[in-house]
């Protein structure tokens, strides 16, 4: 799962060495730590939360841990002497830092970004003013296709009316001829959600693609991808490494989101079960199984757990649950139909340890015990981590 906010910064309010602006914006809790340091303090605080289950494999670090987000947002304004600033809104407030360029962002990404900020004033384009409801711009972000070098743009506006908006296109991508495709998202609503619900496509094709485990994904501006493809794909291995799959088993994937892990799974499975709550989450995923060619998986769009004890109810059987739930991890009534469901195996992906240990005590209590367990390293720089458990059935309560 992706990050949902900033952490607070570990410096104590003091300037990083690495990061001018580390203190005011609170994203890398740990920029002060050596990199093999994160990982030892990561793995310490998981095998301490894992020990009443198992012990837990190797910590599954990166080869480079920087620059690693593939999607990157600005928000735009103004300071005092009305110069455009680009950056990131400081912790627990609605002020701006202005931020050129981040130690865990894309560079070609905060380089798009710049140039943007350059190109406003001689477009006369303003940014966005929360207070007075003025101005353009609100946000832009980028998102990229870390295999395929695929980029898009998303300029974030506040009316779809864009002033001299094909004389702009040309000079960014003259600046950017690397750029796939842009998108205008249109935002008039007061309120902190990045994107509206209105899109215009106004260069290429309005989504990018990338690979993963040797699937080829398409990635809107409003889609789930995560962040870091490239500790993605060694979390979504080892998951499936985990289901030991034969090509004979059933194999459902809750909280699929747009089916990312369920589409790789389905190379060594019978049959593949996708359920996600949101339709355009279903949608993409739909789309994705059928560029992939991939036809021994189906997505259905409805509550994991009622989706479960329907299926428990109508006498189906599943061999493996694959599932993704969000930070607050799962709920008492899906953990319930999983028993009744009653999978020779549960692999869990999740993106915070502390929920995962709670669901973890749940299902041993219903007779599922952990035989595997590892972390992955999927935001260096903070305290973050996520974690792959198999569960199985049987060996007492």
């Amino acid at each position: 799962m992706e990050m949902k906010k900033r952490m607070p910064a570990g410096n104590g309010g003091r300037e990083s060495r690495r990061c001018p602006v580390a203190s005011k914006c609170g994203g890398c809790r740990w920029i002060e730590k050596e990199y093999k340091e994160q990982l030892e303090a990561k793995q310490l605080r998981f095998r301490k939360l894992m020990e009443p289950f198992c012990k837990p494999e190797a910590m599954i670090g990166m080869e480079e841990p920087e620059h690693y987000r593939s999607k990157v947002h600005a928000v735009f304004g103004e300071d005092r002497k009305h110069n455009i600033i680009s950056g990131i809104y400081e912790e627990k407030s609605h002020r701006i830092v202005p931020v050129d360029s981040c130690l865990i962002e894309d560079k070609k990404a905060d380089e798009i970004i710049l140039s943007i900020r350059g190109l406003l004033r001689s477009f006369k384009i303003r940014p966005y003013h929360e207070d007075t409801g003025y101005g353009l711009l609100r946000h832009v972000m980028i998102r990229t296709g870390r295999m395929t070098g695929q980029i898009m743009v998303v300029l974030v506006l506040a009316s779809p009316i864009m002033p001299s908006k094909n004389n702009f296109v040309k000079a960014l991508l003259k600046l950017h001829p690397e750029i796939t495709t842009i998108v205008v998202n249109i935002n008039d609503r007061d309120t902190s959600m990045v994107l509206g619900e209105r899109e215009q496509v106004i260069y290429g094709k309005g989504y990018i693609e990338d690979e993963l485990c040797g699937r080829r994904f398409r990635i809107s501006p409003g889609s789930f991808y995560q962040v870091n493809p490239l500790q993605a794909e060694k979390l979504y291995r080892k998951a499936i490494d985990y289901a030991e799959l034969t090509g004979k088993e059933t194999v459902i994937d809750a909280y699929c989101g747009t089916g990312t892990i369920g589409i790789v799974a389905a190379e060594k499975a019978a049959r593949v079960i996708g359920v996600e709550l949101n339709p355009d989450a279903v949608r993409d995923a739909r789309n994705n199984a059928r560029c992939n060619r991939v036809e021994n998986i189906e997505f259905y769009q409805n509550d994991a757990g009622r989706f479960l004890v329907n299926m428990a109810e109508q006498g189906m059987k599943a061999d493996v649950i694959l599932m993704d739930p969000p930070r607050s991890g799962s709920s008492e009534e899906f953990l319930d139909a999983v028993v009744k469901l009653s999978p020779g195996k549960v692999v869990y992906v999740s993106c915070n340890p502390d929920t995962l240990v709670r669901d973890l005590k749940y299902l041993k209590q219903k007779g599922y015990m952990v035989k595997r367990c590892a972390a992955v390293d999927m935001f260096p720089f903070t305290e973050h981590v996520e974690a792959v458990v198999m569960m199985s059935r049987g060996e007492g309560k």
